[in-house]
């Protein structure tokens, strides 16, 4: 019989998401009074196995909800929080994510919680508060020019102000520490205080050309309903420009705005964009925050104190009260794709979380993706746009380069090198891409032809030759010492062959030793502040050779850079991933967007072995979107994505013939089970068929009916990580952006 309130023998339960890799919740039994105050999306302390754990409760049972046997029910430890920390509709969106891409709903939960709260720390942490003791102590600050200013923006503020308005201002928090060892400012611990702050406007807008009025009009037709547009503009176009107008009316409204970029390395100029245009509480949200700094950005957000949310993928999950606008730049990006672990998409998550909250989203790109085009075609989203640079701009001329007959000097062709001479003797910026990283991508003996090969991968190892001369795996990340002699051969002479951006750099030094050359790829930014600081320098109007892989591809803005030269494209055009084509396409339009995006006119020159491939002549003779309509049409032919929704299934064991047989077993029983209305291709070997030591393979799921595709795959799925050996890895990629 079930217990009634009256009764002492009650039995009080919630049901808590505990950040486990399995796929229920678990109920939890806890004291009248613990009841009474218990919120759903509250935290809470609970005993797992031997583990003590943070979990999120999702629902507070009733007496005559059953007990699942399968479970023996234990107490709670302790409630965390007497009010809610995640509203009802990140619990929906979280709850949606767990299910869609069938994945441990505690561990998406914790997705959604900085380090601080999933450690259980107190919610209310203390601000730090800095303010100035000394008045008079420019002498004291002369040697050092950080001091200074942090100092010069400390006295605007003579009741103090937050480390974290303080670091958004460039002001580093080592800097503070340094002044107040001085005893030049003072640290004070605050409560924070968490009511919203109004937004006014910092600096007029700029005057909209024709195009951009159209799309501002249309997406503020859309203020407090659904509705999905594509921005599609081209690069220099001034889509940060109708964001910001569409902001300003979102934010009259005192609604808060999600802007998403796809790389950390975005946010300095964007921030910088929305500042000098906002006054107004606006926050960072990236894994380059420490957990503090996290925590208190995430609190202004969920509190809505923070106006403007400005962050990476993971700030999907950020719950926001007053969330009337979500803004996803640069929506092609594979950043947006979760790799490892938890693999949603940030961009289908935000088009959810919209519909949830009944606001518009924005996606913007100068080459969206093929499936933003498809959903634009379907009706499912309003596509704007975006024409002619803006300003006096134009967008660049391309030209290509035949590898096969150029006269050539350490990789570069000597046409190439007259025209990068030719814009530094006036003055002007030159971008030189390469998409490799290190010093080389090979290296090998000239007597036997051996070449360093990762001992764990399919893979040779690249030479770097910073900090010290090393060989290093990009896919394993083993680091071996460079061999003084082939081990096969016992030859002295090793050779290393190919371009690394490294290499490259040493090469540009050496033909113009008259300018700098700044590197830019994740070696050369590892270190905080690394990337403002190259950033800062780009933005003077010097000549420079600035020289990297794709983290210059993505949406910065370079006025300076009249020339773009691409080194190497050749190996996107060779991949067997049907989606290589589309991603190279991107990238060689993105790339060669930064050129001309000033006053002077802007020049691509692409260095390649295959001048006469199609794609290359589609972007060169006509344009992406023509390349796109044509991509289409393919894929509906060929019945691939996005006309065909899949799941990718990755196996990984020690074993290639123990990889093949368990899937292939199982591939069997889905096409009996589906009655042959799934699809499946495989298991074959992946692309790299050996990393880190264990084999991997691959089967793709595939249907043109994505609910009939997700119905099969959740008992199936659930039957191959019961049935699969201790020592193999399986995961489930819905909706995957590569095949690798």
């Amino acid at each position: 019989m079930p217990n009634t309130p009256s009764t002492p023998a009650d039995i009080y339960r919630i049901r808590v998401a505990v950040p486990v890799h399995l796929y229920d919740c678990f109920d939890y039994t806890l004291t009248a009074e613990q009841y009474r105050q218990a919120e759903v999306g509250a935290r809470v302390a609970v005993s797992f196995g031997r583990q003590n754990l943070v979990g999120i409760i999702v629902e507070k049972l009733t007496a005559d909800t059953p007990i699942d046997p399968r479970f023996k029910l234990k107490a709670i430890t302790e409630l965390l929080d007497d009010q809610a920390l995640l509203d009802q509709k990140i619990l929906s969106l979280l709850t949606w994510s767990a299910q869609y891409y069938q994945f441990p709903v505690g561990e998406v939960f914790q997705s959604a919680l900085p380090t601080f709260l999933r450690q259980g720390k107190p919610y209310n942490l203390l601000a730090r508060m800095w303010k100035v003791l000394d008045l008079h102590a420019e002498d004291k600050l002369t040697r050092s020019e950080k001091q200074q200013q942090a100092y010069k923006v400390l006295k605007l503020h003579p009741q103090g102000t937050t480390e974290n308005i303080l670091n958004l201002a460039g002001i580093e928090t080592a800097t503070l520490k340094a002044l107040e060892k001085k005893a030049v400012v003072q640290c004070i611990l605050e409560h924070q205080d968490f009511r919203p702050q109004p937004v006014t406007l910092a600096q007029m807008p700029l005057t909209a050309n024709e195009d951009q009025k159209k799309a501002i009009q249309q997406v503020l037709k859309a203020q407090k309903k659904y509705q999905a547009f594509l921005l599609d503009g081209l690069t220099g176009s001034g889509k940060t420009e109708v964001y910001l107008q569409i902001m300003q009316e979102v934010l009259k409204q005192g609604k808060q705005v999600l802007v998403l970029v796809p790389e950390i390395g975005l946010t300095p100029q964007t921030i910088s964009r929305f500042q000098s245009r906002f006054h107004g509480n606006i926050v960072l949200l990236h894994s380059g925050l420490n957990d503090s700094k996290r925590l208190q950005a995430w609190q202004a957000a969920q509190t809505g104190k923070a106006s403007i949310i400005l962050g990476t993928r993971s700030a999907i999950y950020t719950p926001l009260p007053n969330l009337g606008l979500i803004i996803l730049d640069e929506e092609h990006d594979l950043s947006f794709k979760q790799q490892e672990g938890f693999r949603y998409h940030a961009r289908d998550v935000a088009m959810y979380r919209a519909h949830l909250e009944n606001c518009p989203i924005i996606l913007g790109s100068a080459t969206p993706s093929i499936d933003s085009y498809a959903l634009v075609e379907m009706g499912k989203m309003t596509r704007l746009e975006l024409n002619q640079r803006a300003g006096a701009a134009v967008m660049p001329k391309i030209h290509l380069i035949d590898l096969k007959i150029a006269q050539k000097q350490n990789g570069i062709s000597q046409s190439l090198i007259d025209e990068i001479q030719k814009r530094l003797d006036r003055k002007e910026q030159v971008l030189v891409f390469l998409n490799r990283r290190g010093y080389a991508p090979v290296l090998i003996c000239e007597s036997c032809a051996w070449q360093a090969k990762c001992p764990h991968c399919d893979a040779n190892f690249t030479v770097h030759r910073q900090p010290y001369q090393h060989l290093h795996c990009h896919h394993c990340g083993s680091i071996h010492r460079l061999p003084e002699q082939c081990p096969q051969c016992n030859h002295s002479e090793l050779k290393p062959i190919g371009l690394g951006t490294a290499q490259v750099e040493e090469n540009l030094q050496q033909l113009f030793p008259h300018f700098d050359v700044i590197r830019v790829d994740r070696d050369s930014t590892s270190r905080v502040g690394s990337w403002q600081k190259i950033y800062d320098k780009i933005q003077k109007s010097e000549p420079v050779v600035l020289l990297g892989t794709q983290m210059l591809a993505k949406g910065h803005h370079f006025p300076y850079v009249t020339l773009v030269a691409i080194l190497d494209i050749d190996s996107g055009l060779l991949s067997v991933d049907f989606r290589a084509t589309e991603r190279t396409a991107q990238l060689i339009v993105q790339v060669a967007g930064r050129a001309g995006r000033g006053e002077r006119k802007g020049e691509v020159y692409l260095q390649t072995l295959r001048p006469d491939h199609p794609l290359l002549n589609t972007l060169i003779d006509k344009d992406y979107r023509h390349f796109a309509r044509q991509t289409l049409k393919e894929r509906q032919a060929a019945l691939l994505p996005p006309f065909r929704y899949a799941a990718l299934i990755r196996c990984e064991s020690k074993s290639q013939e123990q990889n093949q047989e368990f899937l292939q077993q199982h591939a069997q029983a889905l096409r009996q089970a589906s009655e042959n209305l799934i699809d499946v291709w495989g298991p074959i070997p992946a692309p790299m068929e050996r990393k880190a030591g264990r084999y991997q393979a691959h089967m793709v799921l595939l249907s043109q009916d994505r609910a009939r595709l997700h119905f099969y795959i959740r008992g199936w799925w659930q039957n191959m990580l019961h049935q699969k050996p201790s020592a193999m890895k399986l995961t489930l990629d819905i909706d995957p952006q590569e095949l690798s």
